[in-house]
């Protein structure tokens, strides 16, 4: 069985061309994970994701467990028979979901006590817990259970909650045990603090781990103290394994996190403003259904190669979005995949050439011009 692994094949400043090898597949870093939180990119066909070039899936254990279970899906041959994706998968522990549930969970040092959103039954996530559902599932890329505070938070809420995802990282690695071909990343913590987040670093590290993500992020801080902690974050992790921020994001912070060392993201946003009539292009976001686009009839963008834009005006698209039609959603959507994609693919190939500074100057500037004027 072909193992896990990272190389990296080039390298620009801090930003960081590779690839990861698992049993089923590649994956080419810098890389960008298509949510498909319950089984499913919303509005997308598993084979139309990988048409826009994706080569990673990301599902997650809250939602999974919750409906329709990890052992029912395990009983079914496992998630990427479930929903029918071939490539790797990684799977989010749920630690985010779970705290995100306020009033609905009680925290202790075993794990996390919640009641459902669904049908209020309760339940109960710790590591072991988290590590057997991902185990159920099959994913190729398992994650750390943590503690995910939002911020702003008090920096004695901050440590806390580090300290308490540090012990859970080390009972998830021993839950996670000897799987070949499977890997588990740890997660980093620490909010906004330098310390802080070198205190999570020296402890992942001294527990080892196949990758390690920088979490705690997009989480309200604002793009410039993101920065501000990308600036020095991934430099604490081993430089010779992948490394993860979760949960971003916009074009510019996906750039902004390349060009710091990042190797991999998540976000739902590019399938999500899909459905609420949002298209990014090189020149900025569209908003489909504005009154301005109701007789023109370019596409969304003259340079995609998507179906969306090979095949359809504006006119069309601000149509079938205002009349509520589900092809607005798969459109949208397939088209901002694609641009995500080709946005990685454009990365790639710059830092391979040893020119991420012009491309990135490129990219801002493009940019600064706006949508295309209207007729």
């Amino acid at each position: 069985m072909q193992s896990f692994s990272f190389s990296l094949t080039a390298r620009d400043g801090k930003a960081r061309a590779g690839l990861i090898k698992t049993p089923r597949g590649e994956i080419r870093t810098p890389a960008f994970m298509p949510v498909g939180t319950a089984a499913t990119v919303k509005a997308m066909l598993p084979e139309s994701v990988a048409a826009t070039g994706a080569d990673i899936l990301l599902g997650n254990t809250y939602h999974l467990m919750l409906r329709p279970g990890a052992e029912r899906i395990a009983r079914l041959g496992g998630l990427h028979r479930f929903m029918n994706w071939d490539g790797p998968i990684l799977t989010d522990s749920g630690g985010f979901q779970v705290m995100s549930l306020a009033g609905l969970r009680k925290l202790g040092e075993e794990g996390v006590t919640f009641r459902s959103h669904i049908d209020g039954a309760r339940h109960m996530l710790s590591p072991e817990r988290s590590m057997e559902i991902q185990r159920l599932l099959g994913s190729d890329i398992v994650m750390c259970f943590d503690e995910c505070p939002a911020l702003p938070a008090d920096e004695a809420e901050v440590a806390r909650a580090m300290r308490l995802s540090m012990r859970w990282a080390a009972r998830s690695k021993e839950a996670f045990g000897e799987r070949p071909g499977h890997a588990l990343f740890g997660i980093q913590q620490g909010g906004v603090t330098r310390e802080l987040r070198a205190e999570s670093a020296e402890k992942l590290r001294e527990i080892g781990f196949d990758g390690y993500a920088i979490g705690g992020l997009a989480v309200g801080e604002g793009q410039e103290a993101m920065f501000g902690v990308l600036d020095h974050a991934p430099d604490m992790l081993p430089a010779e394994k992948p490394r993860y921020l979760m949960g971003v994001g916009k074009p510019d912070d996906i750039v902004g996190a390349v060009k710091r060392g990042i190797d991999m993201m998540d976000c739902v946003l590019p399938s999500r403003s899909g459905r609420t009539g949002q298209a990014f292009t090189r020149r900025g976001v569209v908003n489909i259904k504005n009154a301005r686009h109701a007789e023109d009839p370019r596409p969304l963008d003259e340079s995609c190669t998507c179906p969306a834009c090979r095949g359809y005006s504006r006119a069309y698209l601000h149509h079938v979005f205002r009349a509520r039609e589900i092809i607005s959603s798969m459109l949208l959507t397939w088209h901002n995949l694609h641009y995500y994609q080709q946005l990685m693919a454009e990365m790639r190939a710059a830092i391979a050439a040893g020119r991420f500074e012009a491309w990135e100057a490129e990219f801002h500037a493009t940019r600064a011009l706006g949508d295309i004027e209207p007729l």
